[in-house]
């Protein structure tokens, strides 16, 4: 761990917070609050010159997480003495177990996160119910970055959410590291603050970078981005069950394609080219607005999982005419790290 990620840590455990100021950001009461610290120890306040007992940043987000897994039938006395990271893992198994119960046959998003916080923000029950109910499951969370690069994926996640609170040069790397060790991911990356240089170079990447703070309004559309447009949902619903696959013609084998001569073969080839290509631009160009503005932020994402959507579809659709027509579509396809994927 380097010193920023270390001093960040740090300032989560220093004992700023009053017990109303816990209250107001967890959500429960300041009595449940004194019991569950008294009569089961869930937290061990520090006390001010004036002998007021204070409570640290990971205090208020572990009252949250004992809130909600309170609120989902576990009793206090079998959880309150669990860190956050025991309390993230429950929470990621609890929302998983449901996601399994209520699903009505569709398959669901496998995500990776590092950062419990962030974790116990997306696998609450208010955030799954409102937001992204059957279509994300988290199956992995790791504490930091550092973590994250020394353990293995229980499954294969399709998304990989990162939260960190300085987007440096050494956070960059590490997150550059996780993007080629694997390719097939999509990244997004959420930051407090942050370098204009490694956010930009991670945005060459393709990966999707945000800065806090986030609604879980924001943060759903984010995620949702990245996700097929789901054609049985409403106008202006969002995927809910596929992840946008990656470009897979570049410029240079669309333009080849849609400079065959028509003499022989019909239009459709270069057609089908030219959408694909315009589709592409279109949706580099919302994941730019995305990146780059907190405005219109829910209008840019469906407009990028609209486009990448459609783009998907299309190249389908160029498979099925170059079968026809007997054309090679395999002369210069996408690599699979290419900023230019979906």
């Amino acid at each position: 761990m380097n010193k920023t990620e270390s001093s960040s840590s740090d300032a989560q455990h220093e004992p700023n917070y009053r017990i109303g100021a816990v209250a107001t950001l967890s959500g429960v009461p300041v009595t449940t609050l004194r019991v569950w610290e008294i009569r089961y120890g869930a937290f061990s306040p520090a006390k001010s010159a004036g002998q007021h007992r204070l409570y640290s940043q990971a205090d208020a987000v572990k009252a949250g997480q004992l809130k909600l897994l309170c609120d989902a039938g576990h009793g206090i006395s079998a959880i309150a003495n669990l860190d956050t990271v025991s309390l993230s893992r429950l929470l990621a198994q609890q929302n998983a177990t449901a996601n399994v119960q209520q699903s009505y046959g569709g398959h669901k998003v496998a995500m990776a996160v590092v950062d419990s916080a962030i974790a116990s923000r997306i696998t609450s029950p208010h955030f799954t119910l409102r937001f992204l109910t059957r279509s994300i499951q988290v199956t992995d969370v790791f504490e930091d970055l550092a973590q994250a690069a020394l353990a293995d994926f229980s499954d294969q996640p399709k998304i990989l959410l990162i939260k960190v609170n300085t987007l440096n040069d050494s956070a960059r790397e590490q997150v550059e590291a996780l993007v080629v060790r694997y390719p097939s991911l999509q990244t997004i990356v959420v930051y407090s603050y942050g370098q204009l240089v490694a956010v930009e170079a991670l945005k060459m990447l393709g990966v999707l970078v945000r800065r806090e703070p986030m609604s879980d309004y924001e943060l759903s559309d984010l995620i949702s981005s990245v996700l097929l447009v789901d054609a049985s949902t409403s106008v202006g619903g969002l995927g809910t069950t596929v992840l946008i696959p990656a470009r897979k013609y570049s410029d240079a084998t669309l333009a080849r394609v849609a400079g065959i001569s028509s003499s022989i073969l019909c239009e459709c080839p270069r057609h089908v080219a030219e959408l694909i290509g315009q589709l592409a631009s279109f949706e580099q160009y919302s994941q730019d607005c995305l990146n780059n503005s907190m405005e219109d932020a829910h209008l840019h994402a469906y407009l990028r999982a609209v486009s990448g959507s459609a783009r998907a579809m299309f190249e389908r659709a160029l498979e099925m005419v170059a079968v026809h027509e007997g054309i090679s579509l395999n002369n210069e396809a996408m690599s699979a790290t290419s900023p230019a994927q979906g």
